[in-house]
């Protein structure tokens, strides 16, 4: 029989992004059913046992419909009710705040597992893909922060407080990750959950781990030229054990289609320019 959560001092988490949702089912660039990709990894996981929590770190939709948004929740909720899992949800770039807002809930918000405490932060930008947090979400979370609890805070923000990899995501990061480490360093935080760059990354950034999941709609390719931007079919989530003390434990799960490693995009030098200035200004440096 699986321990209470109150009971337990461990945190097992199933995090899952960028699932791109649409509303009536098209295919993302004309090529995936994100829709069936998603199904993959909730199939993939099911036989998981101890799952606390579904975590979800944005780009949710990629149409922004209310559709979309329904489609993701009757898909992820029935699962974790099985798994007796609560189900926790973030904004990203891609994400509409009013149909999300309406279908989820709250795009900042305080979920309480126990004797673990998850945040969500929004750090999306109205017409832009790269990321930010305001002065008055960083207020918020630094009177959420003032009081600690009993086995520590995840915060949970779509664009990773990190450096990208690949040089379009470069230009479409989270500006001014210093403020954001401002708040959190000298917290009870333990670890911070990100979605945005479509591959597995994990990493430390001033002595807290920062766990970036795959992509569900697409993978973005770590082994390509400095001026060339690829992703390829493929999707995946991560698996993340939060003991009661010391650093989590992280395991990359991939969720398989005949189709994976086919192409779904491929950029060069302007067509990254191009693609970056149409998501808002070119944040950081030359691809």
């Amino acid at each position: 029989m699986k321990a209470s959560h109150q009971e337990r001092a461990d945190l097992r988490l199933l995090h899952i992004s960028d699932t791109h949702l649409f509303g009536d089912g098209s295919l993302h660039y004309g090529i995936v059913d994100t829709t069936a990709a998603l199904e993959r990894v909730l199939a993939k996981a099911s036989e998981i046992e101890g799952i606390d929590a579904v975590v979800l770190s944005g780009d949710l939709s990629e149409d922004g419909t209310e559709a979309s948004y329904l489609t993701l929740r009757d898909l992820v909720e029935p699962w974790a009710a099985v798994h007796g899992a609560q189900v926790v949800y973030a904004m990203g770039n891609h994400d509409h705040p009013d149909a999300f807002t309406s279908v989820l809930g709250d795009r900042t918000r305080v979920h309480t597992i126990g004797r673990h405490r998850i945040v969500t932060l929004d750090s999306s930008v109205p017409g832009a893909a790269y990321g930010s947090l305001d002065a008055d979400q960083l207020a918020w979370l630094r009177d959420t922060l003032s009081q600690p609890v009993d086995l520590g805070t995840i915060v949970v923000v779509h664009h990773p407080p990190t450096r990208a990899v690949t040089p379009l995501l470069r230009r479409l990061e989270l500006d001014d990750q210093h403020a954001l480490f401002g708040v959190l360093d000298g917290s009870d935080v333990r670890l911070v959950l990100s979605g945005h760059y479509h591959h597995p990354l994990v990493t430390l950034e001033r002595g807290i781990p920062i766990v970036v999941a795959p992509g569900v709609t697409n993978t973005s390719d770590v082994a390509t030229p400095p001026d060339t931007e690829r992703a390829t079919v493929g999707a995946g989530f991560a698996l993340v054990e939060l003991p009661a003390s010391g650093a989590p434990r992280v395991t990359v799960v991939s969720a398989p289609s005949p189709r994976d490693g086919e192409p779904v995009f491929q950029l060069d030098a302007e067509g990254i320019r191009q693609v970056a200035e149409s998501f808002g200004a070119p944040r950081r440096g030359d691809p």
